[in-house]
């Protein structure tokens, strides 16, 4: 292998989020590897896309039959943001900073909408289309999971 088909493979693994790459063949064996090996206080990357799925009504308690109409009427329309990832919740980007979004705030497409931190990574989750912030589903610095509801949103 020589020297341009090695850099042609080191920009192409640069250029996606592959952090492993090997290559081996009856000559050349071929291994990359990036990032850091020791944990950085802070490191950005790049904005991660969401899901949205429809709001679901709450589902009923049998033991509270009266109580479970409350919820239900209460409950807001519109699209859920959910987490893509595991990790923290963020509604600002410093803790003294203001929150990214506040309730009522019509949002364009690719605006921040939080970060989630997973192990020292910054993910900033942005609007896929414009809309308006109807309720804000977690509170700052709280643990989400995979598919959790973080915002729902009312498409404009």
């Amino acid at each position: 292998m020589d020297i341009k088909d090695l850099k042609t493979l080191i920009k192409m693994v640069t250029e996606t989020d592959i952090t492993e790459f090997e290559l081996e063949n009856a000559e050349d064996k071929v291994v990359i590897k990036r990032g850091c090996t020791a944990a950085p206080q802070f490191q950005f990357q790049q904005p991660v896309s969401y899901q949205y799925a429809p709001a679901a009504p709450a589902a009923p308690v049998a033991a509270a039959p009266a109580a479970a109409a409350a919820p239900a009427a209460e409950q807001e329309q519109g699209d859920v943001v959910t987490s893509p990832i595991v990790g923290t919740f963020y509604r600002a980007p410093a803790p003294e900073a203001a929150a990214y979004v506040e309730i009522g705030q019509i949002v364009e497409k690719g605006e921040t909408l939080c970060i989630v931190e997973a192990m020292k990574l910054m993910n900033e989750i942005e609007a896929e289309f414009k809309c308006k912030i109807v309720k804000i589903c977690k509170e700052n610095a709280q643990p989400v999971e995979y598919g959790d509801a973080l915002f729902i949103v009312e498409k404009l």
